[in-house]
């Protein structure tokens, strides 16, 4: 069982820690959390989802997962840059519902924080490290949620102007890559694929309420990150969250050996999610340009 000592963890003097395999079930069970402040998370939600969106054009806080995509991704990407290279249109994709979607969504990520603030082993840790690991993991599991909630979506592509359309109009030449981002609308259909091959892959396997879990467990507890000063206490975490996870697929799953290798590539095909796409295909569209980290911090501290 994993244990805060040597770690500068609140309350780690006070009482004995949870493992994570008590911690998670509990987490993720729990049907009557404080009914103050899930109101108040539904009601920071639904402001900002009457706000009209803002016409500045300021970029998403939220930094790309560091992680390294899978090969396949890879190659989708380099497929997109050689058809781009030539002088072509670049592939995007926007909502085709974004009022259905984006509401899916922003309902999946109040369960999402719920989630993790009922960790017990998570709060816990200091207050560094618990913005660490919401920042890293808010997307991930946002798309974990999707997947346990079988939240669909359906999108269709706009086009960016080509080098010839760019120069008959008068537009300026091609501009960097972060200011395309934040003024072409939508997202890279290879990201859009990246997210519903994930979903599709949950969905095959069949996961159940219990797995879904231990992913989540596996998910928020990154110790890959910079700067975390309990990084042996969340590398435990993580290394129980797999262990817990792979004793329920040997228990529940004993004639199918290769159960828990399936969820290890579902999980693997987490690392290419990208937390500024996250944020750019699910709530841009109804919030406008709105800082999503400010939105996280307020919703999970209440500040």
């Amino acid at each position: 069982m994993a244990t805060l000592e040597g770690c500068r963890c609140r309350g780690a003097s006070a009482r004995t820690t949870s493992s994570i395999l008590y911690s998670i079930l509990k987490s993720d069970s729990l049907v009557t959390p404080e009914e103050q402040q899930q109101h108040a998370q539904h009601q920071t939600l639904h402001l900002l989802l009457h706000k009209t969106p803002s016409s500045s054009s300021s970029s998403s806080s939220c930094s790309s997962s560091s992680s390294a995509p899978p090969a396949s991704l890879q190659e989708l990407r380099q497929q997109q840059q050689q058809a781009c290279s030539c002088g072509s249109t670049r592939r995007r994709g926007v909502l085709r519902s974004p009022q259905v979607t984006c509401k899916a969504a922003s309902a999946v990520l109040v369960k999402t924080l719920r989630f993790v603030k009922n960790v017990p082993c998570f709060r816990e840790l200091p207050e560094d490290d618990q913005l660490l690991l919401i920042r890293s993991g808010w997307a991930p599991l946002l798309v974990l949620g999707l997947a346990q909630d079988r939240v669909d979506f359906e999108t269709t592509e706009t086009v960016e102007p080509s080098m010839l359309q760019r120069i008959l109009t008068g537009q300026p030449e091609r501009q960097s890559e972060a200011h395309q981002s934040r003024a072409a609308p939508g997202v890279s259909v290879v990201d859009i694929e990246a997210i519903k091959a994930f979903l599709k892959k949950c969905w095959s396997v069949d996961i159940s309420t219990k797995e879904y879990a231990y992913l989540k467990g596996a998910v928020l507890f990154n110790p890959d990150l910079e700067g975390l000063h309990c990084l042996h206490y969340i590398q435990s975490l993580r290394r129980e969250a797999h262990q817990a996870l792979n004793e329920h697929v040997r228990l529940i799953h004993r004639e199918d050996t290769t159960r828990f290798a399936k969820l290890l590539i579902a999980l693997s095909m987490l690392r290419a999610v990208s937390p500024s796409v996250v944020a750019q295909l699910f709530f841009r569209p109804i919030i406008g340009a709105v800082n999503i980290e400010e939105v996280l911090m307020e919703m999970f501290y209440g500040k």
